[in-house]
């Protein structure tokens, strides 16, 4: 089984931008997007032109055109959920879960800790909460994690480390201890698992042509659970892939 994570950057932007030709390329059965920018009934329409996909979208109820998830999926899940259930998170769009019967697919759009790292004490408490969802999941089923989770774990993971430790949004030992307290509660980065000192990045900064310049950063990641870890055959990062300032991120896993 294939899945695909991806922010797009603005759905209705990117279908612009080879987006078609680029899913049938990578072919995934399940496709997660965060950052799709656009109301539901925008995401039913532009995802159309990939009819052999059941889409489910969750929207931001706060902001028009800001935030925004969605999954795509060849196989009907046996059930579909939005949000976390707290008031504090579900008004952004940011989380949407499938299950299936192996394992439940929760694709995440994790709040930036923004400028001058004016939402870094929500994010806090964000990626607490989000940690205790997973592992309420993880006591019924294998859980699988992907998404857009907005922070760099280690300096690999960064071109530029030094400059952006305790400064940037993303590369705070405040997000970083958050994303270590996910793989403490028994989650592993599989890209980093299969890969471990290969330098991959999956955003770059438009504005000082990042990926001309291959100052990026991997932060879009791919988490499995150990009792599903055996059972996932490769991760990847998918940087031939362009239309938005994040690639696409990759996992493989058998039935």
């Amino acid at each position: 089984m294939h899945l695909v994570s991806w922010n797009v950057n603005g759905i209705r932007a990117i279908v612009k931008k080879e987006f078609v030709n680029n899913v049938r390329a990578m072919a995934p059965d399940v496709l997660c997007l965060q950052e799709t920018k656009a109301a539901e009934d925008e995401v039913y329409a532009t995802c159309e032109l990939l009819p052999e996909y059941k889409v489910y979208a969750n929207s931001s109820k706060a902001r028009k055109g800001y935030s925004g998830t969605a999954i795509l999926s060849k196989e009907e899940p046996i059930n579909v959920s939005y949000d976390l259930g707290l008031e504090d998170h579900d008004q952004e769009g940011r989380v949407i879960t499938a299950e299936y019967p192996q394992f439940f697919l929760v694709t995440v759009y994790t709040p930036n800790a923004g400028d001058g790292l004016k939402r870094l004490d929500y994010r806090q408490t964000w990626d607490v909460e989000f940690r205790e969802y997973l592992q309420w999941l993880m006591r019924r089923k294998p859980v699988i994690a992907c998404g857009d989770f907005n922070v760099a774990h280690q300096a690999i993971d960064i071109a530029r480390p030094k400059e952006n430790y305790n400064k940037s949004a993303g590369y705070t030992q405040k997000e970083i201890d958050g994303f270590s307290a996910l793989l403490s509660a028994g989650f592993v980065d599989t890209f980093r698992h299969f890969h471990p000192t290969k330098v991959k990045y999956t955003y770059w900064n438009f504005v000082i042509s990042g990926r001309e310049k291959g100052i990026g950063w991997r932060i879009d990641h791919f988490l499995v659970n150990q009792k599903i870890l055996s059972q996932v055959t490769e991760a990847s990062v998918f940087d031939q892939y362009h239309g938005s300032d994040h690639c696409p991120v990759g996992l493989m896993i058998g039935r």
